[in-house]
């Protein structure tokens, strides 16, 4: 989750580097000891050591930091993500973010709809403008013509958007 913090409007690249430099400090760091840890290495140290100490505080005391028993008790996707995005205790998650969490933990029919895929979509004609949602019914309206677009293209929904990534990026990270 924190890496999902660090590349809200950042690079993945920025991400895992912020996140090395804090590994050592999720369990028990001080927001000042995280803000210190990330100066220099992510574009907003304080901001993003607000969300790592309040979700911390916010997991420990409402389900023991056994997160995974939490979203493995919303049976649907939808409520899932919405929990993620919606609860106030857990700071820094909107929808991209929460798609591209829940993804790294093994859940499947997400789309991260960052700038690149954006980008993509609409150069492939699926969108006719690389607009970031702003709200969920435009993210859910995005993602399910991401899923059409894979039916059709006869591509695995959820390496889509990875491949789309790579095509701007030119990398793969993780």
């Amino acid at each position: 989750m924190v890496y999902c913090f660090f590349t809200g409007g950042c690079s993945a690249r920025m991400g895992l580097r912020s996140l090395e430099a804090v590994r050592h400090l999720l369990e028990t760091g001080t927001h000042e000891e995280l803000t210190n840890a990330l100066v220099g290495r992510h574009r907003y140290p304080r901001a993003r050591s607000r969300y790592i100490v309040a979700s911390r505080d916010f997991l420990t005391q409402h389900c023991g930091m056994r997160l995974f028993d939490k979203l493995e008790s919303l049976e649907d996707p939808l409520a899932r993500r919405d929990w993620l995005v919606a609860e106030k205790g857990i700071m820094g998650l909107g929808y991209k973010e929460a798609s591209h969490y829940l993804r790294n933990i093994g859940y499947r029919g997400y789309a991260i709809l960052d700038k690149h895929v954006l980008r993509c979509m609409a150069e492939l004609g699926i969108i006719d403008e690389p607009k970031p949602p702003n709200t969920r019914l435009k993210y859910l309206s995005l993602e399910d013509l991401l899923k059409k677009f894979a039916r059709r293209a006869g591509i695995d929904f959820d390496e889509l958007d990875l491949v789309l990534w790579s095509m701007k990026t030119g990398e793969i990270l993780k």
